[in-house]
């Protein structure tokens, strides 16, 4: 038995293109009110019309690194629509020189200022009011490489999809008692806009075979409409034809 999501209000971090916007599609649908959020403003654009031709949505520009900004944003919201129902948090990034021997230190804060730091800000800025509400959901978009670290990934993204998962239990199990779940998503490859910046990226008959923006939104929609009383920990989705296990993948480049 599923949870109608008509009146929750939902906040989707990168949801201007891949897993995010496939997600604030069909929150959409099942008739939360999204907000997206994301960096670009023409990104932004293209979804939230995206987005209103199904349904009730609006979009704010944010950096996820800048805490002061999601701090704000937090609010902007909350003096709209009175609730934060649901967070995910999608915004994500990779470094396209990212393995020991030539990433750079600038290049690995980048990673981690978005991957975890920023994540951190988003969950820090809602549980106040998911704590008043005694309700909440949030979703952090971790990735299969939080639990099978990979050369492909290279190490910032790594050790920072790693800490989501660690990240998402801590909140699980301080928050429990206020109503309050966490699920981490985990997804092997899935077709959006990130691959583009792996060193070799895949063809358009590789990108075919793998998970799809839709089905992860899918998976969202799934995690959202499980009953309050019910937490799913973390949800691993992963091609059929896993090129993490058939040795398909290519190796990065070296210098």
């Amino acid at each position: 038995m599923t949870a109608p999501l008509t009146g929750q209000v939902a906040w989707i971090t990168g949801g201007g293109s891949g897993i995010g916007l496939a997600g604030a599609i069909e929150l959409v649908k099942a008739g939360a009110h999204v907000v997206i959020s994301g960096r670009n403003a023409a990104t932004n654009a293209s979804a939230l019309a995206a987005l209103k031709a199904v349904g009730s949505a609006e979009a704010l520009l944010l950096d996820v690194a800048d805490k002061h900004a999601v701090k704000a944003a937090v609010q902007q919201i909350l003096d709209q629509h009175g609730r934060i129902d649901i967070l995910v948090t999608s915004a994500g990034t990779n470094a396209t020189q990212r393995n020991f021997d030539v990433v750079t230190p600038e290049a690995w804060d980048d990673v981690v200022a978005i991957n975890l730091s920023g994540l951190f800000y988003c969950v820090h800025a809602v549980l106040p009011a998911m704590r008043q509400q005694q309700s909440g959901l949030i979703i952090n978009v971790s990735s299969w490489a939080g639990l099978y670290a990979s050369k492909l990934t290279g190490p910032a993204y790594n050790a920072t999809k790693r800490a989501v998962l660690a990240l998402t239990e801590s909140i699980n199990m301080e928050e429990c008692t206020n109503g309050i779940r966490a699920t981490s998503l985990l997804p092997g490859e899935v077709a959006t806009p990130i691959l583009n910046k792996r060193p070799v990226p895949p063809s358009a008959e590789q990108r075919e075979r793998m998970v799809q923006g839709e089905d992860m939104g899918q998976a969202i929609l799934f995690v959202a409409q499980m009953p309050a009383r019910t937490c799913i920990n973390e949800l691993i989705i992963s091609p059929t034809f896993n090129r993490f296990y058939t040795g398909g993948l290519e190796t990065p480049p070296k210098r």
